[in-house]
């Protein structure tokens, strides 16, 4: 096993032959980001840690926790990202999701991640359990950009949305899924991220 310094690793992986050169002869090192799955057994949750561990050494830019479908991993998600602010020096930024829940719904859970010192949300529309049409909840927000704004009004978050470099699988067309992401940014995120 190597020991080099974490920062000399990722640099070796990133100008290795597996990825492409920037354009234009860029030379800068691009921020990254990790995506945690909240664990749902002992087991896994040992397995998760034992990896934050491991890379917590490379300083991502922050680390982000999923939502399930329809918020079905609300508890699970809290519990991780606020372990990670207490146990770690990582950045966590919190999935949050408005489908399936009212607008107070979503505000309470964005003032308890505030209340425990998280500043950074991933906010997206998200999935309906199983698959099934997306329909915006009665009270709710309606996309990610009203949820974006709603937030800003919560409190000043640092907010990531999503992009999709390939377009939406429900977007009318890439013009459209382009319109969406700038309604986002101009609601008030601060970035937007891809996969």
């Amino acid at each position: 096993m190597s020991h080099e310094p974490p920062r000399a690793a990722l640099q070796r992986w990133l100008s290795g032959p597996r990825i492409a050169p920037l354009p234009g002869g860029i030379q800068a090192v691009p921020d990254i980001s990790f995506e945690f799955f909240p664990p749902k057994t002992e087991a896994l949750e040992a397995q998760l840690w034992a990896c934050i561990r491991r890379l917590e050494p490379l300083a991502p830019q922050f680390v982000s926790v999923t939502y399930g479908a329809g918020g079905s991993t609300q508890e699970r998600t809290h519990a991780t990202v606020l372990r990670l602010v207490r146990e770690t020096s990582l950045i966590p930024a919190a999935h949050l999701t408005c489908v399936g829940a009212t607008r107070g719904a979503v505000d309470d859970v964005a003032r308890r991640y505030w209340d425990a010192g998280v500043r950074h949300i991933v906010a997206l529309r998200g999935d309906v359990p199983g698959g099934a049409p997306y329909q915006t909840h009665p009270d709710g927000y309606a996309f990610a950009s009203d949820l974006v704004a709603g937030l800003k009004r919560v409190a000043d978050f640092d907010i990531s949305v999503a992009a999709y470099p390939e377009t939406h699988p429900q977007a009318a067309s890439p013009a459209a899924d382009l319109d969406n992401l700038k309604r986002k940014l101009d609601a008030g995120a601060n970035r937007a991220i891809t996969q």
